[in-house]
């Protein structure tokens, strides 16, 4: 059974920082699109950064602030998140797929539990 476990959200004040993790238990890991995506209270679900080897992609509320990275040998994904604003709390997911398209437009075959991240003003 595939799961992907979020940890590392919480409750940091602007300009803070989180980093926060997917821990995945895929075989061929590396072989996978992985990212991360966020839903806030009545908002639809937005990508938020994507990556597969040193290829990566984000979003562009994101792009300058936030930094994604994976670990293949621990089959794990961080997103390191810096000058978080009140607009960045939301609930975030881990994703991930074979097919990186199908992912960032969020049809991505897996997804984790989520975790959340509150940013306080």
């Amino acid at each position: 059974q595939v799961q992907l476990v979020e940890s590392g959200g919480g409750l940091v004040q602007t300009g803070g920082s989180l980093r926060l993790s997917c821990a995945a238990s895929l075989l061929s890991f590396s072989s996978y699109v992985t990212g991360w995506f966020r839903q806030a209270p009545g908002k639809e679900r937005e990508f938020v950064a994507s990556i597969i080897w040193t290829s990566t992609y984000y979003g562009d509320s994101v792009k300058g602030r936030f930094t994604i990275s994976r670990d293949n040998a621990r089959a794990t994904v961080y997103l390191q998140m810096n000058s978080l604003k009140p607009e960045d709390t939301a609930v975030y997911y881990c994703a991930s797929d074979r097919d990186g398209a199908r992912l960032r437009v969020g049809r991505s075959e897996y997804w984790g539990q989520g975790t959340q991240v509150t940013v306080s003003s």
